[in-house]
């Protein structure tokens, strides 16, 4: 069955999504909801057809990347997992244009990731899930801007992810150290009305979708 726009796989992931109440009452409340949300975000992504989700890698990669890239300027991405959009051909384009580019490694249950230096053609070693990640030895770094992955997203900036809140440590480090901006990227199907957050919860700056680019700032 096909799971593109319009298919029932999609009608049905989308309708799950919208009617998951959302509120603002207890942290076990929202922790329940965002599971909800994730469940049904995930269903859907993973629906969409590899052929779709590789022409919106692309889409976003051949738009103009909407925060200047001076020369030298350091943004980590990640390596795709399971169905999560490709950042690969927009990371490229960046390091064309003069950026130093940086991925995640996992440093522990409970603890900012590590970032570090990487560029095309370096080795990886596999990491928790599978996820490839830089070798220990690569330099530790601090990004000037990060691409996050997400399950779903709103226009406010919040995301979900998978639940360990990896990103949301590490973005408020940074945000500590010095000005970066965060970028979520993924499918403009992964959009949700309102995601439910907590104080802990870091927003994104701007969502990159095959669509559109979201300001999330204003």
């Amino acid at each position: 069955m096909c799971g593109g726009p319009g298919s029932a796989v999609h009608r049905f992931a989308l309708h799950r999504i919208r009617d998951t109440s959302v509120s603002t009452s207890a942290p076990s409340s929202i922790s329940n909801q965002k599971a909800a949300l994730r469940t049904a975000a995930l269903a859907l992504r993973d629906a969409l057809p590899a052929a779709e989700r590789q022409a919106a890698a692309e889409a976003i990669a051949a738009r103009p990347f909407p925060v200047a890239i001076t020369p030298g300027v350091i943004v980590s991405a990640f390596m795709p997992l399971k169905s999560e959009i490709n950042p690969l051909p927009l990371m490229r384009k960046l390091a064309d244009a003069g950026a130093q580019l940086a991925l995640p490694a996992i440093d522990g249950r409970g603890l900012p990731l590590i970032m570090r230096a990487w560029k095309f053609g370096d080795p990886f070693k596999a990491g928790q899930w599978g996820i490839r990640e830089p070798l220990p030895e690569a330099p530790q770094v601090d990004p000037d801007i990060l691409i996050v992955p997400l399950a779903c997203f709103d226009r406010n900036g919040h995301r979900i992810g998978y639940g360990a809140g990896y990103y949301d440590m590490t973005i408020n480090a940074l945000r500590a150290k010095k000005p970066v901006v965060a970028i979520g990227i993924g499918f403009a199907a992964q959009e949700v009305p309102q995601v439910p957050a907590t104080e802990r919860d870091e927003r994104l700056d701007l969502v990159l979708t095959e669509r559109e680019v979201i300001d999330c700032r204003n």
